[in-house]
Formats: structure tokens, sequence, C-alpha cells
């Protein structure tokens, strides 16, 4: 009659059939109907027979019977539970969201009041029932109070945990578990199955809300659960949603959703399409994961044989989401992985209490669990597979894009991105620094430097900006800088075998050095330079590297000082390679972005060479290519080809002035002493270099400018000519085998000479009446004393060692000290009386004289 086509036939029997069932239900059985599980399902079953029939109306009367029940005589039910929970279950999407709503209320009142009495065999199908309702789709706030309904149910099973234990073992549950754990574990993974069902539907609330208490449930009550049903876990419900939500999210449609698709709810821009919307799961979802692996690793790894293949297929995942063009996926998968990784500090601490067989909370470890724990093999193999997956990640997606890509709007790893996935790498090396070598060295140092390489958006540059731009790093360079220096350290403490990276660290530092002068580029992107940005711009835009690299420098000396007799720093060049590297900055001078990359370029050459220099007077034939390459960077530094700043103070000239001293007063304590055992090539250099700076001061400004005293390097040009003087005494010379370099301190001497009174005569002719200034008329006094001083030397010095050349040199000089008796100067005359006294000895008569001929 309840399936009669007539809606009022219908009505009466749906009336009949649940006004017998109540009154039945009601009726003071002896024994108690509870007790008559026979009984009680006869009468029973024709209610639940009802859910078969598709018309509404009597579904309708059929679930208002159910709650009616449940008032009246659900403290009695006992045996008849599964029958009114599958009523209550029964209803789907199709039918309408009148019968759902009536049904739920029936489905809160058997959790709310009756999951206490309810007999434990029934619990998995209230789970079910409620997962149920879960996925409905007619009413969204019934899905989300479902979710809530499985977070009560989870927490009554924590509360219950020994009774149903007790019951489940007594009496099995009414639906066969599809896990092959025991029945209470098989209570919880049902619980989580559903979970993670509703953990993919296609509304973004109800997976963001199941997901929530998902991975809550698991953290809060996994301790409960058996170390065989994690096998459960991870295989049944974790890894198929992350492979769901994966596949899902790359099919997800990235076009804006009208408020129709929404329910009419307005929505944040960051989550306007179902692209967005299925990121924001896929965070949720690997994060969870991530968590639940870092916090039971201990558990997983003692339970799980096929543990490194979960561990793999977990660090899968993991890289596919960061290597996604999600700027939010990306980021939250290098905090997964940090999260997983940052499990070994457990495993750490751990280590220490293993040795007594206790874990590190004091308790007992079993004896597999111990074996699991103590086998370095597989942790090293669990590491490297991480280390692997790390440098997938780093150097994939710091490729600069290729041509053939979107030129217009490439995509760049975000400056956070990269910062979370270099701040990684200090806690990975702790557990792969027994297997590092030169190669994982080296593929390293290309992430880093594709890294630092990327150019920021112009509109994000302003929320990376460092507070002061000159004086900070960026916090991408800053760990970059963190993990240099996990490495300096372990190489420097390591034993001989990790030595032989030093030359592969010294070309990486030094490589980072060069970009506070030449920043990188990130393949063919065009960039500006922070220093030009203004505002609000789309152009991409390089990073200020001028803190960083000289932060660089200083670990660069720090490290050679320690280093420089090490045999492969010797064998590679590597003191060649720092001078080559400090010649960038050095050249460029008053060129480089800020004043004080070259001011520590200098101050670092001058500490290396102070440690280097007699290494490599040791080792001549592993220092071949030194001597030139040093030679120049002297000379471009001292004769920059980039001007002084026309608003340098008179504090900065001589501050500069002061540098430029410091590095004669270097070639003269730490080269020209030892001039014998260097090649004859650079010491002719360093020569014509002082020579040069010598005269320097008479020669870069006219005659006539009355300022010029602020701008002559008067101070430079005597520490120049002094050093000449010094090393022209040559009494001596022979006797201890440093006549080379004696000869050549000579002949540039009196070629300085030579060249500074003929400019003297020339510009005191030209000046007339008016005086030079007073740095001129010294320069020339000092001069004067130095050829007097010179002739002494050469007339008191062995005749045969003196080469013939200089005695024309010195001839060659009489001339012009001769045109310098016109000068009206007291001071420069004197000078020139004691010089012109000196030639007395050298007046003879021409050799060879005949007839008068």
């Amino acid at each position: 009659i309840c399936q009669h086509p007539n809606p009022t036939m219908r009505y009466w029997g749906a009336e009949a059939v649940t006004s017998l069932v109540k009154s039945s239900l009601g009726y003071a059985y002896d024994p108690p109907l509870n007790e008559n599980v026979k009984l009680q399902s006869m009468l029973l079953s024709p209610l639940q027979e009802l859910s078969s029939i598709p018309h509404p109306d009597i579904r309708q009367k059929q679930l208002e019977c159910v709650l009616q029940i449940l008032h009246n005589n659900g403290d009695s039910l006992g045996p008849g539970w599964p029958c009114v929970l599958g009523v209550i279950g029964a209803v789907s999407n199709d039918q309408g969201e009148n019968l759902i709503r009536t049904a739920f209320q029936s489905l809160q009142l058997v959790i709310t009041d009756f999951l206490p009495i309810m007999p434990s065999s029934c619990l998995q199908v209230v789970v079910d029932v409620a997962g149920r309702f879960g996925l409905q789709n007619q009413e969204l706030n019934i899905s989300l109070t479902s979710v809530g309904l499985l977070w009560n149910i989870s927490d009554f099973f924590f509360q219950n945990r020994e009774k149903i234990k007790y019951d489940l073992k007594v009496e099995p549950p009414a639906v066969a578990s599809s896990h092959a754990v025991e029945p209470f574990d098989a209570l919880w993974m049902c619980l989580f199955s559903k979970l993670g069902e509703l953990c993919v539907d296609h509304r973004p609330a109800v997976r963001k809300s199941s997901s929530q208490t998902l991975f809550s449930t698991i953290g809060a009550h996994g301790d409960l659960l058996q170390q065989t049903t994690w096998q459960a876990v991870l295989w049944q419900v974790l890894f198929p949603l992350l492979d769901k939500v994966q596949k899902f999210s790359k099919t997800a449609s990235s076009v804006k959703q009208s408020n129709d698709a929404t329910g009419n709810i307005l929505i944040h821009h960051s989550r306007d399409t179902a692209e967005k919307q299925w990121a924001e799961t896929r965070v949720m979802a690997l994060a969870g994961v991530a968590r639940v692996v870092s916090g039971k690793r201990r558990v997983l790894q003692h339970a799980l044989s096929d543990f490194p293949r979960a561990w793999a297929l977990l660090l899968e995942f993991i890289e596919s989401a960061a290597l996604c063009h999600n700027a939010e996926v990306a980021l939250a998968a290098l905090k997964s992985l940090q999260e997983v990784l940052q499990n070994g500090e457990d495993s750490k601490s751990a280590g220490d209490a293993i040795k007594n067989g206790t874990d590190s909370k004091g308790g007992q470890l079993s004896s597999s669990e111990t074996k699991v724990k103590t086998d370095p093999g597989l942790d090293i193999a669990l590491w490297s597979n991480a280390w692997r997956v790390w440098l997938s990640i780093g150097t994939t997606s710091t490729q600069p894009p290729s041509s053939s890509s979107n030129a217009t709007n490439p995509y760049l790893p975000a400056q956070p991105f990269l910062t979370a996935l270099v701040q990684i790498f200090p806690g990975l090396f702790e557990h792969i620094r027994s297997r590092f070598g030169c190669a994982d060295l080296q593929k390293l140092t290309a992430v880093l430097k594709s890294a630092l390489s990327v150019p920021v958006a112009g509109e994000a540059f302003s929320f990376i900006l460092p507070t002061n731009m000159d004086m900070n790093m960026t916090p991408l360079q800053e760990g970059v800088l963190q993990a240099v220096n996990v490495l300096v350290k372990e190489i420097r403490q390591g034993s001989e075998s990790l030595h032989t990276m030093y030359p592969d660290l010294y070309e990486q530092l030094l490589t980072f050095v060069e970009y506070a002068v030449v920043p990188p580029r990130f393949g063919k992107v065009e960039t500006k330079s922070a220093a030009q940005v203004r505002g609000m711009q789309s152009e991409m835009v390089t990073m200020n590297f001028v803190p960083f690299g000289e932060q660089v420098l200083n670990i660069v000396v720090d490290i050679y000082r320690a280093t420089a007799k090490h045999r492969t720093v010797i064998s590679h060049h590597v003191l060649h390679k720092i001078i080559k590297t400090l010649r960038v900055p050095l050249s460029a001078k008053y060129g480089c972005p800020s004043p004080t990359t070259w001011v520590l370029a200098i101050n670092s050459l001058i500490s290396v060479l102070i440690v280097g220099l007699p290494v490599a007077r040791k080792h001549d034939v592993a220092y071949e290519g030194v001597w030139s390459e040093l030679a120049h960077t002297l000379e471009e530094f001292l004769f920059s080809k980039h001007p002084t700043p026309s608003t340098a103070s008179v504090e900065d000239y001589q501050r500069d002035e002061a540098i430029d001293c410091r590095v004669v007063q270097v070639i003269r304590d730490e080269i020209l002493p030892y001039g014998a055992g260097m090649p004859k090539e650079f010491v002719i250099k360093i020569m014509h270099i002082l020579n040069q700076g010598s005269i320097h001061a008479a020669t870069t400004d006219a005659f006539i400018d009355t300022d010029s005293s602020r701008k002559l390097r008067e101070e430079f040009a005597k520490a120049c000519f002094e050093t000449l003087l010094q090393f022209s005494f040559i009494t001596n010379a022979y006797s201890t085998g440093e006549g080379t370099i004696t000869d050549l301190a000579v002949s540039s001497m009196l070629q300085r000479c030579q060249g500074v009174i003929k400019k003297f005569v020339e510009d005191e002719r030209l000046s007339g009446k008016c005086p030079l200034p007073r740095p001129r008329m010294a320069e020339m006094c000092s001069v004067l004393k130095a050829v007097a001083t010179l002739l002494s030397s050469l007339k008191k010095a062995p005749q045969a060692n003196i080469d013939p050349s200089i005695w024309s040199q010195v001839i060659q000089l009489y001339p012009h000290l001769v045109d310098c008796t016109t000068s009206g100067s007291p001071h420069v005359s004197k000078a020139l009386k004691e010089s012109l006294h000196e030639f007395k000895e050298l007046l003879a008569p021409p050799s060879g004289v005949q007839n008068g001929l």
C-alpha cells in the first residue's frame, strides 16, 4: 500500500506501518523487548523496508517515526540500533533537502544522547552514516556539522576506549571492516577513511573543515593505534588523499567563479577560482601528512617494513608540490619538507638514549625498535633521498626561463620560496655530513648561485627590501650565508678527506664576492638594479649584493689565514684566484656600487698577501701565475681609471691616500726585500709602479691650480719615492744577493728624478713670477736631495758591480740639473748645490782624445 500511486493510499499505508511500529515498541514485553532480538528485528524490519520506496512522502513519515522512536524508546533499542541507523543512513542526495534535514536531526540525537548506551558493535555504522551526511550536497551546513560530529565521535572513542575494546572482543562489529586490523583500530580506520573522503569533497569549506579534523584527530589520538595499524593509515588513507588532492588541484579550473557558484558568498580574490581553492586544500593535506610522518616517525620506522618506500613517496609529493607554479603551494611544500626533516632532532636525542637501551622519554625500547634506530644504512638511505629531492627542487625551480617560454611574463620563484629552500639545507646537512663529498658541494653551489640570481618582481620589491638596503642583507642572502658557514665549519673541523673540498669552497665564495661589484644575471631576463627602483614598478629587479659580498669576503680572508699552507690550497692556486677576484673591485675602485667594497677589498688583499707571499716564495712553481696578476692588480688600484668623486671631501682624499700609502708599505716590507727570489718581470713592474707613483703628484694637476694641494697625493708620492730611495742604497747590496733589485731601483729612481726635474723647470718657466704650489717645491727639494744621496752611494759601491747603463743615466741627468739654476727658490737652490757637488768625481777628460779630436 505504501507504494500505491495514489498519494492518499500511500499516506494511510505509511501511517499504519509507523503507528504499528511505534505502538509495538512501546508495549511492555516480558522478557523486555531489548532481550528478544528476534522479535525486535521483526517489529523494526517493516520500518526499514520503507527505505526502498522512492516516494518522498513515505520517506518523510518513516524518518519522523524514527525520530519519535529515538525520543520514546532510544534507551531500550539495544540490538535494534543497526536497523534504526540503516533507516537514517538510507537518505540520498536525490531525495531532497527536507528529508536530509529530518534524517540528520535523528543522527544528531543519536550521537549526542545515545552513543554511551549503544552496542559498541554499532559504532562503525554510526561513523559510516555520519560520513554519508558529510558527503550529501543538498545542505552545506549539514555537511559541516557532520564533520563536527565525527570529531565528537573520535572524542567518545578516546574517552571510552577500554570499554569499547572489551565489548568488541565479546561482540564483533555489525559490519565487517575492510581493514585487516584489530576491531578497535578498525573503528579509527573507518573514521579516518570517512574524513579522508570528505577532504576531497567538491566544496572548499567541507574540504577545509575535514582536513583540519582529520589531522587533528590523528595527532590527538594516533597514539592509541597499534603499530601495525599505521601501515593502513599511510597506504589506505593519507597517501591516497595526497594523490587525489594533487590530481584535482592540477585539473581545477582557473576561471573566476560567480556568486551563484559559491552560494552568493563573497570570496576573497585569493580564493575566487577552483584552482586557488584546491591549492589551499593541497597545502593543508601536504602539511598534515608531513606533520603526521614527522611526529610519528619513530613509530612508523619501527612498524613499517616498507618505511623507505613511504618516505620516498612522501618526498615525491613534496617535490611535485614545490615545483608547481602556484607560489602558495610551492612554499607550503618546502615548509612540509622542513617539518619532515626536523624530526631528526628527536632522532639525535634518541641516539644517546639508545646506547643505554632507553628511548628519549625514558621508556624501554623493544629489541626491534632498537635495531631500526641504530641501523646507519637505513638512515643514510632516507636522508640521501631527502638530499636528492632538495637538489631536484633547487635545480629545477631556479632554472632560468628559456627563450621559447613566455618572455613577457616568465614564472620566477618568489624570494620567500627561495629563502625557505636555502634555510632547509643546514638541518638537512646534519644528516648527510658523513657522505657529503665534492660532487655534492658542486651541486649545492650551483643551486645557491642560481637562487641568488633570481630577480624580484618590481611590485614585490618593496616588501622584500631591508629597512636599510645599503647595510642589510635580504633574508635569502642571510640564508645562503648561513649555509656557507655550516659548510666552512664542517670542512675546517673535519678530517683530511674533507679538506679536499677547499678548492671548490673557495671557488664558490669568490663567486659570491664578485656579486658585490657585478650582480649575477638570471638567464636572459631583463632586470634593473635595486638602486634604480623608485616606487612600484613592473620590471624585474636585481637585489643589492654589496653587504652579502662583503660578508663573504671576510669569510674568505678568515679561511685563507688558516689554510694558506694546506697542500690542496697551494696546488689549486687559491691565492691566484683570490687576487684575480679582488682585482675586479680594486680596478673599479671608485666605480664600485659602494665605496666600502674597494676599501674592504684592499684591506683583504693586504691580509692575504701577508700570509700568502711567504708560502708563494717557498713553492715558486705552484705560484707562477700569481706575480703577473698581483702586479696588474696593484697598478690598476693605485692608478685607477675611475676618478675620485667630485663630492669627495678633504677627509675622503686623506683617507684614500692613506690606504694607497699602506699598499706601498706592503710593497716595501713584503715584496722588495725578497725580490731576488721573485720573477724579474714582476720586480720590474713593481719598480715601474713605484716610479709612476712618485711622479704622479707632479703630473695630475696644472701648475696654475691654486687648489692643487688638496688633490695631489703628496704623501703617496713621498712614500713611493722613499721606497725607491731605500732600495737604491747599494753599498752592501751585492754581497747579500740583491743586485737585481738594486739595479732596478736605481734605474727607476733616476728616471723618476729626471722626470720631476724636467717638469719642474718647464712649469716654473711658464709660471713667471707666480710661485709653484708648496707640494711642488717640497717634491723638487726632495728629489734633488735624493740625487745627491744616490750619487754618493753609487761612488762608494764596488764599481765592477754597477751596470754601465746606470752611469749613463746619471750623466744624462746633469743638463737638467743645470737648467734648475734659474730657480728663484732658496730651498731649491740649496738642494741643487749639493747635487751638483756630487758630480765632481765624474768630471774627467774624454777618453781617446788625440790631436785635439
